[in-house]
């Protein structure tokens, strides 16, 4: 790709997250976005096709992050427990480094919010389950190794993703709960080994 179409499309992606963050997406318009990245906004429409695709061209680089993340924890060197515990590291990871992303991937935008937001609302269900599905075969191989007790894995993974988001999302609230980093982890850390002392067997 042209480096100049390059730069163009990250300050696009740039802005409209920062902008999103910010404010409800409907009421960001494609204009604003090409203002805050410094661009035409004939370059926004040529490049993305509308607001619907920059958000969903940033909803995709949020997921690509997220893999990248979870590629670390997934590694044959380490049994399905030791999985668990390294993927809720990671996703702390990708959290601190990436906030706004994880708010996309964890909390998205509801659906019926703008035109193009079910068909989105669509691929990113089907992008976080691809996701999960390798915590259920952490599970389900630990299940075939005998170290972990007959559940279901999808179940067992809900249970730990849902726990892990919870968790995370204290990290921005604007009240006596929020927590820091260090408390991140250390509540991470419990909540895996809750999870991960009820699947082992007796």
């Amino acid at each position: 790709m042209d480096p100049r179409a390059e730069r163009t499309i990250d300050a696009v992606l740039r802005a409209a997250e920062q902008l999103f963050s910010t404010r409800p997406i409907t009421d960001v318009t494609v204009e604003e976005i090409a203002a805050a990245a410094g661009v035409a906004v004939g370059s926004v429409y040529n490049h993305f096709g509308s607001k619907a695709g920059v958000h969903i061209a940033l909803v995709e680089r949020a997921l690509d992050t997220d893999r990248h993340f979870m590629d670390l924890a997934y590694t044959d060197g380490r049994s399905p427990l030791e999985q668990l515990y390294a993927a809720a590291e990671e996703y702390l990871a990708f959290y601190l480094k990436n906030p706004e992303y994880f708010r996309m991937l964890a909390f998205p935008v509801d659906p019926g919010s703008y035109a193009a937001g079910r068909e989105l609302a669509e691929r990113l269900a089907k992008s976080v389950d691809e996701q999960n599905g390798r915590m259920v075969e952490a599970i389900r191989l630990g299940i075939e190794a005998g170290a972990i007790r007959e559940i279901d894995p999808e179940d067992a993974a809900t249970v730990l993703w849902a726990a892990w988001n919870g968790i995370i999302s204290l990290g921005w609230r604007p009240d006596s709960l929020q927590r820091s980093e260090e408390d991140l982890r250390r509540l991470l850390r419990l909540a895996t080994e809750a999870v991960a002392h009820g699947l082992l067997l007796e």
